[in-house]
């Protein structure tokens, strides 16, 4: 399998192709890949693969893979980024908690029962007592 011409590429990839190809034109000596078009590289490689991104620009799997693996362990405050979920727990008035759990079987079998300062854990192991004596 060859790698695609400019021509397949997507519009993205294939500028970024043109401008690695002017960057290696007009570098001096044996210069090291820019920065910017590492990142470049690696948003690329995150966009359309690994193997794909590294063939079309010419470039060192490995080198590529080894980028990307460090951009994606990077903490947020680095990358800039915002948390996108954080879990709150709830307020807790005093020590007291208390709910209604209602049951019912399809036999008709009910049990209603208010709790105060139950633990979840509580909870369940009253259903499973409540489903595992209903037949």
């Amino acid at each position: 399998m060859g790698t695609r011409s400019g021509r397949d590429l997507p519009a993205r990839l294939a500028g970024l192709q043109r401008r690695l190809e002017h960057w290696r034109r007009t570098r001096k000596g044996h210069s090291r890949i820019p920065e910017p078009l590492w990142a470049s590289a690696v948003k690329a490689a995150a966009c359309y693969g690994l193997n794909p991104t590294a063939q079309a620009l010419h470039l060192d799997y490995y080198s590529l893979k080894k980028r990307v693996e460090q951009a994606s362990s990077a903490t947020p405050s680095e990358e800039g980024s915002v948390t996108a979920f954080v879990e709150l727990a709830p307020p807790v008035s005093g020590n007291s908690r208390e709910c209604i759990l209602e049951l019912e079987d399809p036999g008709g079998a009910k049990m209603r029962v208010q709790l105060k300062g139950v633990e979840a854990l509580d909870l369940a192991a009253l259903s499973r007592s409540f489903w595992s004596t209903t037949t």
